[in-house]
């Protein structure tokens, strides 16, 4: 227990809250500090406030949380931009009975560590008080950027023991975009995963480095790609290989390898038209790509249209490899407090650690921005909304 706690610590590589439905006193006040944006752009449109009106709980199964800590993913920076915002704005209301604007002001960050505040009367896991909750808001929602966000019951996890709320708020949301892809559509899981040959394209970023956790805890073999300078990093969290991409042409050095039973890939682009070749044929390897035109397709067609051409995008990929041997699959962040239940445990057993690549103040929020927008990552961006942890 002792050994394993030890793994825990993290690599560093670098409106007035209703009575309705609640089980808690409100606080006094109806608004917070918050970083938010009021339109689509670059980093100059965000824009702190202490003004931010202070999150209600709508639905009984609800619970507001005080974030002690956030931080960035990709999808904050396209949200900032704009990327998904048809669908997003569809998600946040089905009947469009608002228009865009209405969702302004938006706050961004997926990802939450902190304290139960309020409790929806249906929820009975936690109770106001629990300090040690984590959980990833499915972006259709305000996000964690703020002092206060709100949550259903069924996103949020107890957080692993061994780590601190810093430490935590690295891993939700990737780490349930990696369980999505590895386990719920690749079906890989700890029984059937022994011995097979796993390929993570783009391993370095915050999804790669669980990802080749995850899959390494479960009994693969791991091949890492990305850059020499984050080699041993990769070692570090168990990859058995480790190719460097700018070596040279990286078709020609995978081809090298024994064939793979699945490839997860973190970088989309040209990979994917020759990917699939390094899979072995008809024997269940599967390729899964966290890229897709998904809301792309939405923000240009509109959401219905969009929709109709994704799906048929995606059939026509997924028969033209079927007839090959090898099976295509699309995945995606699944917000799932027992997904996070699962994490939490192979965390506390010391089986996957979280990579911080820097950590900023909440008064650094756009130099966050800046450093995500930068690349390159080696790991998360955490934000320390509450000074003292």
């Amino acid at each position: 227990a002792a050994s394993g706690r030890a793994l825990c610590g993290a690599l560093r590589v670098v409106g007035q809250p209703p009575v309705r439905g609640l089980r808690a006193s409100p606080p006094s006040r109806s608004s917070m500090p918050s970083w938010v944006i009021d339109r689509y752009g670059r980093n100059d449109v965000l824009r702190f406030t202490r003004d931010m009106l202070f999150p209600i709980i709508h639905f009984p199964n609800e619970v507001i949380i005080r974030v002690h800590a956030a931080s960035l993913n990709p999808i904050d920076l396209s949200m900032r931009s704009g990327y998904g915002a048809a669908a997003l704005n569809m998600k946040r209301d089905p009947l469009k009975l608002k228009s865009t604007e209405g969702e302004f002001p938006l706050t961004l960050g997926r990802d939450v560590s902190g304290v139960i505040m309020e409790c929806g009367l249906n929820v009975s896991y936690f109770k106001p008080g629990d300090e040690v909750v984590w959980a990833a808001i499915p972006p259709w929602k305000q996000g964690t950027l703020s002092e206060f966000v709100v949550a259903s019951g069924n996103e949020v996890s107890f957080k692993p023991k061994c780590l601190s709320h810093i430490e935590a708020a690295s891993l939700p949301y990737v780490g349930l975009t990696a369980w999505s892809a590895v386990k719920q559509v690749g079906g890989l899981n700890q029984s059937n995963c022994g011995g097979k040959r796993v390929l993570i394209l783009g391993a370095s970023g915050g999804v790669g480095t669980f990802a080749v956790q995850l899959v390494k805890a479960w009994g693969a073999h791991v091949t890492a790609v990305c850059s020499q300078d984050a080699s041993t990093l990769m070692k570090k969290l168990g990859a058995d290989e480790v190719v460097d991409y700018k070596a040279g042409n990286l078709e020609e050095q995978l081809k090298t390898l024994p064939l793979f039973d699945f490839i997860l890939d973190n970088v989309g682009g040209s990979t994917e038209k020759w990917a699939l070749d390094l899979l072995k044929k008809w024997s269940g390897a599967t390729y899964v790509t966290l890229v897709t035109p998904f809301l792309i397709n939405m923000d240009k067609l509109g959401v219905a249209d969009g929709m109709l051409q994704t799906g048929v995008t995606v059939g026509s990929k997924t028969l033209k490899h079927l007839l090959k041997g090898v099976h295509y699959r699309w995945a995606f962040f699944a917000p799932s407090g027992p997904s996070l239940d699962e994490i939490a445990e192979l965390v506390d057993s010391g089986k996957i650690q979280p990579v911080i690549d820097e950590v900023f103040t909440f008064s650094e929020v756009p130099k966050a921005f800046e450093k995500l927008e930068g690349g390159h990552a080696r790991g998360k961006t955490v934000i320390n909304v509450i000074s003292k942890q």
